[in-house]
């Protein structure tokens, strides 16, 4: 199946480190969303998982350039110095869905 055409969304998770102040992490996240959109025109969500407040996820949805919104998106993380907020031995997890036909 050819899903060169498609809207993507983008569900990214991560643990964040436990002895960062999560108000600051957050705000730190949600800036480089903001610039995200101003350079894609993707707005972004923050979530957290329900009982654990360090597990969290950005979604993206409706993405119709996905080459270009990755490129904006791993610029904008490493600008953002985000990787600082991950937790050590962990990652950001990058899932990607498209519509069921």
């Amino acid at each position: 199946m050819d899903t060169s055409s498609e809207a993507v969304s983008y569900y990214i998770y991560f643990r964040i480190r436990a002895d960062i102040d999560t108000d600051a992490a957050a705000a730190g996240i949600r800036a480089m969303q903001l610039a995200l959109a101003r350079t894609t025109g993707v707005e972004g969500r923050l979530l957290r998982r329900l009982h654990d407040a360090y597990t969290w996820m950005e979604v993206y949805e409706a993405v119709g350039d996905p080459g270009a919104f990755e490129h904006a998106l791993d610029a904008a993380v490493a600008a953002h110095e985000l990787g600082a907020m991950i937790e050590a031995g962990s990652a950001r997890h990058m899932e990607r869905f498209i519509e069921c036909a």
